[in-house]
């Protein structure tokens, strides 16, 4: 069965849309939603998008892509991105990777067995001065270090 918003989707859609000049100016708060509805934004999710803004699909892919707050395959419960970007990295961004792969036992844009967790590398958090961070879901932690990215771990088992 194909994607289709919910009603009140479709009307929070439309809210955004009349805070922009253009249609494709709202492409990024349906992506918010359309990934909030579905769990992620698959190809029909992409479709439903361009048709409700009335948007090439062209223009939702190349957003969908280009941004990491959105996945194109579903993801844990707990998705745990870790930056590994140059101000992260030299303060042990690779560590810190390195040991969440290790403690869940899986790399790089994988999903834990149970669904419960997923792991991705990010180039850039935005928060140089409070490297290395980690995100869980759309919680930021700034100056980990394994020890803590462990504890945080342990508490959402």
């Amino acid at each position: 069965m194909a994607f289709q918003f919910t009603e009140e989707n479709l009307k929070r859609i439309e809210k955004a849309r009349q805070k922009y000049p253009t249609s494709l100016a709202a492409v990024m708060d349906a992506c918010y939603i359309g990934q909030e509805q579905n769990g992620f934004i698959s190809d029909e999710v992409v479709e439903e998008i361009a048709r409700v803004l009335e948007i090439p699909k062209t223009d939702v892919l190349g957003v969908v892509t280009f941004y990491t707050m959105f996945h194109t395959k579903k993801m844990g419960k707990y998705h745990i991105q870790v930056c590994t970007n140059v101000s992260c990295m030299l303060r042990g961004g690779y560590e810190i990777f390195d040991a969440v792969k290790e403690k869940l036992k899986i790399d790089n844009m994988e999903v834990t067995s149970d669904g419960k967790f997923s792991l991705e590398e990010v180039e850039c958090m935005g928060a140089c001065g409070g490297a290395p961070m980690i995100a869980v879901n759309s919680d930021y932690y700034e100056n980990m270090t394994k020890e803590k990215v462990l504890e945080i771990l342990d508490s959402l088992q």
